[in-house]
């Protein structure tokens, strides 16, 4: 496919930002040095994670929803690119629907098209046990620990498609995301790495966040990382079932009725600009 031209649309969700590409009117395949390059801010397009909306092989699904980190890796969710990708498949009248089904690798997520550009998702039901998440333990603690530097770290942990981590802090301003979050993602207690959040509690109804996303470090905004650090807090009684969750790129709504129900978040997607590259 070299010198194919391929259409794309640049998108966030709250800062965290995309390149989605249509899969289904345009023909294509990239690997992972392709993606990495798409990816880069210098040399490509420059975004968090490559989306690709595809034709879905199951019948009671709309779309199939792929997610590519920054480093080429697939990934299997990713709570701001489903608000995107419902703004997306909407916005090129791939669908009429305000309600799609999408599959993933995850199982499938439900997107509620809402007015002001906001987007309802379904991120269905956290994960628990430490081999769903996956974690290298056997039984399931509302606290984990970990020595990093000599220091021991104690977190909660849940998989909400992706695995996650959430270490309380009392202010995510001086927290060291970078430094700690880059040793944890890769720990070993997490086999396939993990995403580090960092929550200070306002009060019940509202946190602050800051996430370090496997394979993307840092951003502004973690869809997945936001409903993951409610339903710790929830597990851990620091938090009520509806949480105003701040990230450095603006805020979510995130709901969430305790074990065995979904968790839905709500929040802005918008569309950036269009364009085309060579392959």
């Amino acid at each position: 496919m070299n010198g194919q031209t391929l259409k794309f649309t640049k998108m966030h969700g709250l800062g965290n930002d995309f390149v989605v590409i249509d899969a289904i009117s345009q023909s294509f395949s990239l690997n992972s040095d392709q993606i990495k390059g798409i990816a880069d801010r210098h040399f490509g397009v420059g975004c968090d994670q490559l989306l690709l909306v595809e034709k879905s092989p199951s019948p009671d699904a709309d779309f199939k929803y792929r997610i590519f980190n920054a480093d080429g890796s697939e990934v299997w969710q990713c709570g701001n690119g489903a608000r995107c990708f419902a703004r997306f498949v909407h916005e090129k009248q791939l669908t009429e629907k305000q309600v799609i089904t999408v599959d993933t690798h995850a199982g499938q997520l439900v997107l509620h098209l809402k007015e002001d550009n906001l987007v309802m998702v379904d991120m269905g039901v956290p994960r628990h046990l430490p081999a769903e998440i996956p974690l290298r333990t056997e039984h399931e603690q509302r606290f984990y620990s970990v020595m990093v530097n000599e220091n021991e770290k104690a977190f909660g942990a849940v998989s909400m498609g992706n695995p996650h981590a959430v270490l309380q802090v009392n202010d995510v301003k001086s927290a060291p995301v970078q430094e700690l979050g880059e040793e944890l993602e890769s720990h070993p207690f997490f086999p396939e790495r993990a995403n580090i959040g960092f929550m200070q509690i306002v009060n019940r109804q509202h946190i602050r966040l800051r996430v370090y996303e496997r394979g993307a470090a840092e951003t502004l905004a973690c869809g997945s990382g936001a409903c993951a650090a409610v339903v710790i807090g929830h597990e851990q009684n620091l938090l009520d079932a509806q949480v105003d969750v701040d990230l450095p790129g603006g805020r979510l709504q995130i709901s969430w009725a305790g074990r065995g129900t979904p968790v839905l978040m709500t929040g802005p997607a918008g569309t950036v600009f269009e364009g085309q590259m060579q392959i």
